[in-house]
């Protein structure tokens, strides 16, 4: 994911997780909402209670690989916010990855 396509500000999340709607599924929720630039973004968070840093930033990696062989990032325009509960570590990659396709497809931002 290059860093084009990816949220960095507190305000930018907070934006998007107030004003926008969101799809909930087990190990997923995901938050969007249309934006005014020619490109998708994507944020990510993961919170403490999952483990510590080395463990939380494996599994931002793991979705940011999860995320470029989904979506789609220069024919939308639309913010996207994924919040990772802890039921990402029962299961495998491939399983979670079908749940975020399935999620992603909702929104309609998927290749």
């Amino acid at each position: 994911m290059k860093v084009i396509n990816r949220i960095k500000r507190n305000e930018e999340f907070a934006n998007t997780v107030k004003k926008g709607r969101a799809l909930k599924e087990t190990p997923y929720i995901v938050h969007f909402l249309p934006n005014e630039l020619s490109v998708c973004r994507v944020g990510l968070s993961v919170s403490k209670r999952i483990g510590n840093a080395v463990m939380r930033n494996c599994i931002k990696r793991q979705t940011r690989a999860m995320c470029d062989s989904l979506i789609d990032y220069s024919s939308h325009t639309i913010d996207v916010v994924i919040v990772i509960k802890e039921e990402f570590l029962n299961s495998d990659f491939e399983s979670n990855k079908k749940v975020l396709n399935k999620l992603l497809s909702k929104i309609g931002i998927t290749k």
